[in-house]
């Protein structure tokens, strides 16, 4: 159990270093270049640079030591260690990544901001995805997540960065403003489908006169559980066994195979789930 715990947390912090450089790329390639901001506190240390010249990079160093101690006080030891790992090397590779900036020679605002906004959210998904931060308003994100389980992160980011855009726009004028809005969403929504979207699953209802032998093919074919919901239709009146099940995407089109050579008049009903924990799919993020 010590040797599998220390290989995960090595992956772990293999992955949020690659996130974390990732992030750093989008940033200073793509939304520095058009002088738009990130969300966070890496948002408030472009507002930094821009105005004073200051080093974006040093900027979230400094800012995250305060939120580094609410999240040792707030959640559990090894996000704050994996989150440490994230906010140093996300800063370090701010700094070494800010002369990179002419390499990209495009000068089009839309394409820097797409651009900058899906590698931000790629980093940033990754960071998310194996149990860390890089820092910043993802902590207060993070902190929100486990208070509210409802919310996904990349939203609670978008709506808690609107905040620094209205600032922002005092500074740089609108135009500036809503393409960082743009970049924005952008960053949140391919952090969520980084966290979800690659391994999402779909919950699965179904109704059929063979429930013995569709219920066999997804345990032995698919190695998926299966749990029988008791119903009874309004109009028959007549007692039905209900298949529930939560299969990967990418398992869909065996299951309607399955389905399909036993009952073909099977009623499924197939459901996104926001997000499944337990045994046989992923673990907390927190």
């Amino acid at each position: 159990m010590h040797t599998h715990v220390n290989k995960g947390i090595i992956k772990n912090i293999f992955f949020i270093l690659l996130g974390s450089l990732i992030s750093s790329f989008g940033i200073n390639l793509f939304i520095s270049k058009a002088k738009l901001l990130s969300g966070g506190a890496s948002g408030i240390a472009l507002i930094m640079q821009y105005l004073f010249k200051f080093p974006a990079g040093y900027s979230v160093l400094i800012m995250n030591i305060p939120l580094l101690i609410l999240s040792y006080k707030c959640l559990n030891k090894r996000f704050t260690f994996l989150t440490f790992i994230g906010t140093i090397s996300f800063s370090l590779f701010l700094i070494f990544t800010a002369p990179l900036k002419g390499v990209i020679g495009t000068n089009d605002t839309l394409l820097l901001c797409l651009f900058g906004g899906v590698l931000n959210g790629i980093g940033i998904g990754i960071i998310f995805s194996n149990h860390g931060s890089a820092g910043g308003l993802n902590s207060i994100s993070a902190l929100v997540k486990v208070k509210y389980d409802n919310f996904n992160i990349g939203q609670i980011s978008f709506c808690i960065n609107m905040i620094i855009v209205c600032i922002a726009t005092l500074f740089f004028g609108v135009t500036s403003a809503m393409y960082t809005i743009v970049a924005m969403f952008i960053t949140a929504e391919v952090t969520d489908r980084v966290i979800n979207g690659i391994n999402k699953q779909k919950l699965i209802l179904i109704i059929t006169r063979n429930e013995k032998e569709i219920c066999d093919g997804i345990l032995y074919k698919m190695r998926r559980g299966v749990t029988f919901l008791y119903g009874e239709g309004a109009y028959t009146g007549k007692h039905q066994k209900i298949l529930f099940c939560t299969v990967s995407l990418h398992q869909i089109p065996e299951l309607k195979l399955i389905i399909k050579e036993i009952d073909n008049d099977a009623f499924m009903i197939i459901v996104d789930a926001s997000e499944v924990r337990g045994k046989g799919f992923r673990n907390d993020l927190i």
